[in-house]
């Protein structure tokens, strides 16, 4: 049993993150910010099924929020064990309409965020000398996305704050990796249309698109892994190889 922590846990691949990973008896704090409704509601199925979830509202991109966030999360288990940096949003803009604005909180929610979670509970792991990082980044951190250059440079971001820090936990028994999702039956791209994803489709080896289980596997194997660190691992079916 281990106790873990998943970032933007209510929806597609955190949702199913947290689902599986509470199903096999850990310890599961949800964070979630928008979404109390869904996050609820996998409170409450998981709940029926025997299984007990703690959710927590907190703005990760703000470091006082996941201040919080950390206290509650030691004040329910002594220890942290996995911290899954998950929370992100997206967006599709030409470079030259993307707002100072949209710069700012894309570099907040989806790279910030992850230097404030990671820095408030990573004195713990170094404590305990053990300890599993898994950032959540996208394949456009890996080769960059048309329409999505600030989306890109935070994932981006993340692949290289992995990189670095992975070599820093090193000593510490603490193994830090990425996952660089393709494309993934998720509510996060919903808006692309129906052509659009049929053209995707065409591209990818596997000739499908994924399912958030497909990186819940990858989660699962790097939990239970004792020697991979400091890895970006693709799960795109083979779109960009």
């Amino acid at each position: 049993m281990k106790n873990i922590l998943v970032t933007g846990g209510s929806r597609g691949i955190g949702a199913c993150i947290v689902k599986e990973l509470a199903k096999k008896g850990n310890n599961v704090v949800l964070n979630y910010f928008n979404s109390e409704k869904e996050a609820r509601h996998i409170q409450e199925e998981l709940k029926e099924m025997g299984i007990c979830v703690d959710i927590f509202k907190a703005d990760v991109s703000k470091h006082e929020q996941v201040k919080q966030l950390r206290d509650f999360f030691f004040s329910k288990y002594k220890n942290i064990d996995i911290l899954i940096n998950n929370a992100g949003i997206s967006q599709i803009k030409l470079f030259t309409e993307i707002s100072d604005e949209d710069w700012i909180n894309m570099l907040d929610v989806n790279l910030n965020s992850v230097f404030y979670t990671t820095k408030e509970f990573v004195s713990n792991m170094i404590k305990n000398q053990n300890g599993c990082i898994i950032n959540i980044s996208s394949i456009w951190g890996v080769v960059g996305g048309s329409c999505e250059v600030h989306y890109s440079t935070a994932k981006a971001g993340m692949i290289g704050m992995t990189k670095a820090l992975s070599k820093e936990l090193g000593l510490s028994n603490i193994r830090v990796n990425a996952i660089a999702p393709g494309m993934i039956n998720t509510q996060m791209n919903k808006e692309i249309d129906n052509e659009d994803v049929e053209n995707i489709k065409k591209e990818i080896a596997l000739g499908r698109i994924g399912d958030p289980i497909d990186i819940f596997r990858c989660v699962e194997w790097l939990i239970e892994d004792k020697y991979v660190t400091g890895q970006v691992i693709s799960i795109d079916g083979g779109w960009y190889i």
